[in-house]
């Protein structure tokens, strides 16, 4: 099968969560990535469960969803011989891809121009916390520091109570999106000029656009938001109300969906009323209180989530909120293909698949993630010719 980016070689330096989400997008999609991990310290999330047995030894299933279709192999770039040998690859490569803090690289002596020097060219993607320059540049970051310093997480929680943390590291993953989308924007663009480039990619930048209208509705209506807990800054009814069995999303704003639900439940009233007729005087923060939400909550208090879901959900945007075992296991989900299973070795993890469905060029699940250094043996003898007695040479001289 062919894939898109079949022949773009990918040196991936990067740990944790938003580069090697970057570089599982490319490798799905056919990008050969190669996994370059400090044999003394390896990826951290290898060390994050849950775990399976591979081969008798506990292998991350998290580590493995985001480095599924990659090489494995050890460079210690502190080691005056490693850097040569990297240097080497780079001659080779398309891309490196390092999500250190502003400089490390630089500190290695092997930042952007000693790279261009060696393949001018290479795309070069920095991914960092708060980008290669400006005030914080040198400042470590997880996810929480770019939900915090980007203002996503004080528009998380109820209102009147503390921000609360978004449930999954999206300021991580938000960042990885960007980081295939810049990869694959200067690959084009080479491809049409043959020149290189260096993508500078902040987390707090990336962070910072997924606060919806917030940045707008401060700069243009002077409103500084905060938390609003379930329901939507803008839009009502839009939020998490209880059923018979637990709850639902129920996101009938427009005037079209207010009456289509207000049929389905028999509620004359409701589809008539001057106070309930239109998106405005729903809005209304009264009306909405006295008049709109307990009228859904009655509407639903006699139903459970399936029976909602099969009377209602088809005509307006009403979705039971389910758990991750109800989602793994959703028809909808399923026929799309987003569980698969993926071999590891003796093991099979089943995992998220790829979202983006390509009509010529699908991706493809390969492989799985690869051990430390799993591919030492192959890599090393098609870059740099070297046997087996030198790969082992290699690592007791502790350059791999």
């Amino acid at each position: 099968m062919m894939h898109a980016l079949e022949g773009m070689t990918v040196l991936d330096l990067t740990r944790f969560i938003a580069g090697p989400f970057a570089t599982m997008t490319l490798a799905d999609f056919g990008a050969r990535v190669i996994k370059i991990e400090n044999p003394n310290e390896p990826d951290g999330n290898r060390a994050q469960g849950p775990y399976v047995d591979v081969e008798g030894e506990a292998f991350s299933a998290w580590f493995a969803q985001m480095n599924r279709n990659k090489e494995g192999m050890t460079l210690n770039l502190k080691d005056p011989e490693a850097k040569k040998l990297f240097l080497k690859m780079v001659e080779k490569a398309d891309v490196v891809i390092e999500n250190f803090r502003a400089g490390t690289m630089d500190k290695l002596g092997l930042g952007y121009d000693v790279l261009r020097q060696a393949n001018p060219k290479i795309i070069y993607a920095a991914m960092s916390g708060y980008g290669q320059d400006g005030p914080y540049k040198t400042w470590p970051s997880f996810d929480g520091s770019g939900q915090a310093m980007s203002g996503l997480w004080s528009l998380n929680g109820y209102v009147d109570q503390p921000p609360v943390r978004m449930g999954t590291a999206i300021a991580d993953y938000v960042t990885g999106f960007y980081g295939a989308i810049a990869v694959l924007t200067a690959y084009v663009h080479r491809m049409k000029t043959g020149e290189g480039q260096m993508i500078d990619l902040a987390q707090l930048d990336s962070t910072l656009t997924v606060t919806e209208a917030a940045v707008v509705g401060y700069t243009a209506g002077g409103e500084v938001e905060g938390t609003k807990g379930n329901e939507a800054p803008r839009v009502r009814p839009y939020s998490m109300y209880p059923c018979k069995d637990g709850y639902v999303f129920f996101g009938a704003y427009t005037d079209n969906l207010w009456k289509k639900a207000a049929r389905f439940f028999g509620d004359t009233e409701a589809e008539t009323d001057p106070d309930f007729c239109t998106t405005e005087r729903r809005y209304d923060n009264a009306i909405f209180r006295s008049k709109v939400e307990p009228r859904i909550i009655e509407w639903f208090s006699q139903y459970t989530k399936q029976e909602l879901l099969e009377g209602l959900s088809a005509q307006v945007p009403l979705n039971p909120i389910k758990t991750i075992k109800e989602a793994v296991e959703d028809p909808q989900i399923n026929h799309r293909g987003m569980i698969v299973d993926i071999p590891h070795h003796d093991a099979s993890i089943r995992m998220y698949g790829q979202p983006i469905k390509m009509s010529k060029t699908p991706a493809e699940m390969r492989r799985g993630a690869p051990k430390v250094g799993e591919d030492n043996q192959a890599l090393f003898a098609e870059f740099f010719g070297c046997t087996p007695a030198q790969v082992a040479q290699l690592k007791e001289n502790h350059t791999i």
